[in-house]
């Protein structure tokens, strides 16, 4: 039985690679440097904003940067444009639908608390979900399991009792460090780093539609 899924966001839900690279090359822009192409920048994605800047500096050779401001506008840029080419991915939808009558659905994700939140709000699907744990609360980042561990007691529910839905290899040793069951999304921009630490121990899924069908299919 299943009594918790938690899901990432970026690459899991939404497509959100358009806006993500659109705030970091007007960043870029404004340090002299030029535009990286947006899968270049996708693929910095997903171990949390300060890292994301650091190496989209790093690949527009824009070495002598205040890291700390740069964090500070990027997230200010981005702020701007969170909801502007970002979409739900094809049934994403319709897979929570049907997966909220199986179990309390949780986000856990690299991605800060505030604009984690508008974007749940401005999709309409912050309804969904119980909790919402972003990457700067206390419980850190992933691949830290203390936010998953903090969901999973939440949710009264053990290891096998839960499952983690990513597109990384950030959500896969999520997933390992606390125990639990990793399904990863090929659709997602994050999918390449995962492939190869994969053991044959992991649901693999090609469309949300995939994913709530083989968790429905688990109860018999």
């Amino acid at each position: 039985m299943i009594r918790l899924v938690a899901f990432d966001l970026d690459g899991t839900l939404i497509d959100s690679r358009r806006d993500l690279a659109d705030a970091a090359n007007a960043l870029i822009v404004e340090r002299g440097g030029t535009p990286l192409p947006v899968d270049d920048i996708a693929a910095m994605v997903g171990e949390g904003a300060a890292l994301l800047v650091r190496r989209a500096l790093r690949a527009a050779h824009i070495e002598r940067a205040d890291l700390d401001a740069a964090l500070a506008r990027f997230l200010a840029l981005y702020r701007e444009r969170l909801l502007v080419h970002t979409r739900l991915y094809d049934g994403t939808r319709e897979m929570l639908d049907a997966l909220r009558a199986l179990a309390p659905l949780a986000i856990l994700t690299n991605k800060p608390q505030d604009p984690t939140e508008r974007i749940l709000d401005g999709l309409g699907i912050a309804p969904y979900f119980t909790h919402v744990v972003g990457g700067d609360t206390p419980y850190g980042r992933k691949p830290d399991p203390a936010g998953l561990l903090f969901l999973m007691s939440a949710a009264a529910a053990t290891a096998p009792q839960t499952l983690m839905v990513g597109d990384s290899a950030i959500d896969l040793r999520t997933a390992r460090a606390a125990g639990v069951r990793c399904c990863l999304v090929r659709y997602g921009f994050g999918f390449g780093s995962a492939a190869g630490e994969l053991t044959g121990n992991e649901l693999i899924a090609d469309s949300p539609a995939e994913l709530a069908a083989a968790l429905l299919d688990s109860r018999n």
